[in-house]
């Protein structure tokens, strides 16, 4: 086991899944869970990109396996969570996969893949025994609290994200303590290009910290919350932006 270098008093080993793995924020998330002494179930629907990201940890010296899941398929989460079950029972996830907002799809479906997907990955494991003290974090945006986007679907996608986490916070708090992180624009493969682009430039100067946010910004605060630091902190969403809703 690699002995961490960050700590938020995670249990050395302790298992967590990480849907949408494979890059951008999930990868980050993975990499750092990795770094803080957590064993990782990599899932994504990009096998090659999974399987790399669970390489990097194993050759740190840490613990992950790779589970190619696509998060709408009911038979192929409980694959992964068989897959993931090698590491031990699983602690905590993080609701990360869905599809990116340039993706052209109809409504209904948009969130069925998105809000609904979630719900169906956190109905599998909370189906399964686990240890005490379960703690998940959905993704949402900050498209889903005071920035308006395109498609339709999205932004209303990514409000449904924290409404259902409230539910979860406040009906299913004796199996999962529930939390979401609402990354701002963020500098992953999804967003490439976008901040030298005119309208980027835009967007960026008007970030009072004057920069996208990084992948790692959103994995460290999606730890924390995870976290037994964080144990007193439910039913949240914790907006990581760099003020730019606020300065709208």
């Amino acid at each position: 086991m690699v002995a961490p270098q960050v700590s938020f008093g995670f249990t050395p080993g302790d298992v967590i899944v990480v849907t949408g793995a494979g890059s951008g924020i999930g990868r980050a998330i993975a990499l750092r869970a990795a770094e803080v002494g957590l064993a990782v179930g990599a899932w994504d629907i990009n096998e090659p990109a999974v399987r790399q990201v669970a390489d990097e940890i194993v050759a740190a010296g840490g613990r992950a396996v790779a589970c190619p899941a696509d998060v709408t398929d009911d038979n192929q989460i409980a694959a992964a969570l068989d897959a993931t079950a090698a590491l031990g029972a699983v602690r905590y996830l993080v609701n990360n996969a869905g599809p990116a907002s340039a993706s052209n799809l109809e409504f209904d479906q948009a969130l069925a893949m998105s809000i609904g997907s979630m719900r169906r990955v956190t109905d599998h494991w909370l189906r399964r025994p686990r240890p005490e003290g379960c703690a998940l974090v959905n993704i949402a945006s900050v498209a889903g609290t005071r920035i308006g986007s395109a498609p339709d679907w999205y932004p209303a996608a990514k409000a449904a994200v924290m409404g259902w986490t409230r539910h979860l916070a406040t009906y299913r708090v004796a199996e999962v303590r529930a939390n979401a992180v609402a990354p701002g624009l963020t500098d992953t493969p999804r967003m490439a290009g976008f901040a030298d682009s005119p309208l980027g430039q835009r967007i960026v100067g008007r970030i009072p910290v004057g920069r996208l946010g990084t992948p790692d910004d959103m994995a460290w605060t999606t730890l924390f919350l995870l976290s037994p630091l964080a144990s007193y902190i439910n039913g949240e969403m914790i907006v990581v932006d760099g003020g730019w809703t606020i300065a709208q």
